[in-house]
């Protein structure tokens, strides 16, 4: 190899290796659970990579809910109570490089934890819910449905035409996830979609981790927009089974 290939070829890997570095470093620069969240939430639940809350009696189905990217699973804890309360075990999953489209198919985990669950429901807050939404296309014999937190699937995994149950709830003031967005993707939810939208709510309240570049302030408090996520999950679920 001539001298100056070589030293191209050297300059080009070192170039791919900052890269990768770099890259790595911002998936680590993560959203961590407020201290409101840790307020409200004082125990973790958090085992094996999971975030998760029991009903106190027989679980009536099971949710999961990937996180958003570079969010904590622990950010979503509130939530995740609210609906255990309501009588679901509740699953937040750790995700590889804290980028969900990365472990889609985390959501096997924690249906093989709990085989009495007879039935489940996936869903996701934002790029979580792109992954949610790649999950059930591909594993529509074992799920119920879908839930979308300020988010919506990709063309490939339109739901179009299907009749998968999906609940899509999004925020007024989601500065990320804005309603063009949800208008604009709306043909490729399914015949069987709620659509809900939170007045006054931002894209950062479907978690409790606090504000996020990108989006707009909230008009609501945190607690009262994860209670109405709650809410409207609730009543959804309760007209499912």
């Amino acid at each position: 190899m001539k001298k100056w290939l070589k030293y191209i070829v050297l300059g080009l890997l070192d170039l791919i290796s900052v890269g990768v570095l770099f890259f790595f470093i911002w998936t680590q620069q993560t959203y961590e659970p407020s201290e409101e969240m840790t307020r409200l939430v004082e125990e973790s639940h958090k085992t094996d990579g999971w975030v998760v809350h029991e009903p106190g009696g027989k679980a009536k189905a099971g949710i999961i809910l990937y996180p958003g990217a570079k969010v904590e699973p622990e950010a979503y804890s509130y939530l995740a109570q609210q609906l255990a309360n309501s009588g679901y075990v509740t699953g937040v999953p750790d995700v590889t490089l804290n980028l969900p489209i990365i472990s889609t198919n985390k959501a096997n985990e924690l249906m093989d934890r709990y085989p009495d669950v007879e039935a489940w429901y996936v869903g996701g807050h934002s790029l979580g819910g792109v992954a949610a939404a790649s999950f059930v296309k591909e594993h529509t014999e074992e799920t119920e449905g879908l839930i979308l937190l300020a988010s919506y699937p990709t063309e490939g995994s339109s739901f179009a035409d299907t009749e998968t149950p999906i609940l899509s709830i999004y925020a007024e003031n989601d500065g990320l996830t804005t309603e063009a967005k949800i208008k604009e993707t709306e043909p490729l939810l399914s015949t069987d979609t709620t659509l809900h939208k939170i007045e006054k709510g931002n894209h950062a309240q479907f978690g409790m981790y606090g504000p996020q570049k990108g989006d707009q302030p909230a008009q609501i408090p945190a607690k009262t927009q994860q209670e109405i996520i709650a809410n409207t999950i609730y009543k959804w679920l309760e007209d499912q089974i």
